[in-house]
């Protein structure tokens, strides 16, 4: 059986695509960290590259953009670890507290219907004492046995987040020469189509970009000025990283959410602060989901609503959370090519039924 060269050809880039899936599959793992640390190349590369054309030198602007980088990442952190070592032991003591206003309130009301309805607040009180204190040493052995059975994964962990930073800088520093050793692999009778198709992919991205800094600024702006209008102390820390945190979609604001309503519930000591933070947060993630991810995200890359939040439940359920992460760059770049797909089929003879092409 004789095959003819464009058979042939089409066998070959199959026979690449499985090789390509199957090292894929087996070196994920490895792979993790570079692929996260090309993902921060891409987005601090135009800095470097402004910053060079202002006669910087690439190796120095590199090494800024990555600092600037981790002075962002540990402000973030600096923000909100205080604010939960701080709260979370007051709760032993202050929760028992509310627990008994809440009682003093709530019983004679079920008492109008028959009930006898009452919250244990000493019971409370023990189960808080017990997870909160008493039993720090159970705790650390506990975290020393699962370091010790799960070590190699501790380290492996560790040595990705030393190396992602590295290798990011090495990419910065490459990453023209880097590009153009990856287009001159391309058969020549491709690169204008895949110059196009990249052309048009870092466009999108980089609305898309654009569009997820401009949304979380205006979150935490939100978030800060709501949290202080409803009196909260802790305002300006909780109201920041939740702005910040919404980049990871639903984790960052419900965890926002969990420090905002703890912070609420040890300063107000009353039910109506607590509610008062709630409905902050409820209408804050209203504006994030009906307006501001659809439009300053959706539009900027050119997806519809709908399929922005049918992108961010896909991929969370095929990838977890990276997937959670990469949802809507990944959607951006299948956007791009589906319209690619879409233009080469309306002007094919399958869709046009053999009439002649305008």
């Amino acid at each position: 059986m004789n095959f003819t060269p464009n058979q042939t050809r089409a066998a070959a880039w199959v026979a690449i695509a499985l090789v390509a899936w199957l090292l894929l599959t087996l070196l994920a793992p490895v792979l993790m960290p570079f692929v996260l640390a090309t993902v921060i190349a891409y987005a601090l590369h135009p800095l470097v590259e402004r910053w060079a054309a202002r006669r910087v030198p690439r190796w120095l602007g590199a090494g800024l953009a990555i600092a600037l980088l981790m002075l962002v990442l540990l402000a973030v952190s600096l923000l909100i670890v205080p604010v939960i070592t701080k709260q979370i032991p007051l709760l032993r003591d202050q929760v028992p507290e509310l627990l008994g206003r809440v009682n003093t309130w709530l019983a004679p009301l079920a008492a109008r219907f028959g009930l006898d309805l009452q919250i244990d607040v000493a019971l409370v009180r023990d189960g808080l004492r017990r997870l909160i204190t008493g039993h720090e040493g159970e705790i650390i052995d506990g975290l020393l046995s699962s370091l010790r059975i799960g070590g190699s994964a501790v380290a492996a962990l560790a040595g990705n987040l030393i190396l992602m930073p590295i290798v990011a800088f090495y990419l910065l520093v490459d990453w023209a020469r880097l590009v153009d050793r990856a287009k001159a692999l391309i058969p020549p009778r491709f690169r204008e189509s895949v110059q196009g198709f990249l052309d048009e992919t870092d466009a999108v991205l980089g609305q898309y970009l654009r569009g997820q800094l401009l949304v979380m600024g205006i979150l935490a702006v939100f978030y800060t000025v709501g949290l202080a209008l409803v009196g909260l102390k802790l305002a300006l820390p909780i109201g920041v990283f939740t702005g910040l945190a919404v980049f990871v979609p639903y984790l960052g604001f419900g965890l926002g959410l969990v420090v905002a309503l703890l912070a609420a519930l040890l300063q107000f000591q009353a039910l109506w602060g607590v509610a008062l933070v709630g409905a902050v947060y409820g209408l804050g993630q209203v504006v994030e989901s009906m307006y501001l991810t659809p439009r300053l995200l959706g539009e900027r890359i050119g997806l519809h609503p709908i399929a922005v939040i049918f992108a961010l439940l896909a991929f969370a359920h095929l990838f977890g959370f990276v997937g959670m992460l990469v949802a809507l760059p990944a959607s951006a770049v299948l956007l791009v090519a589906f319209r690619r797909a879409q233009r080469g089929y309306l002007a094919s003879d399958l869709y046009r039924d053999g009439a002649p092409r305008a």
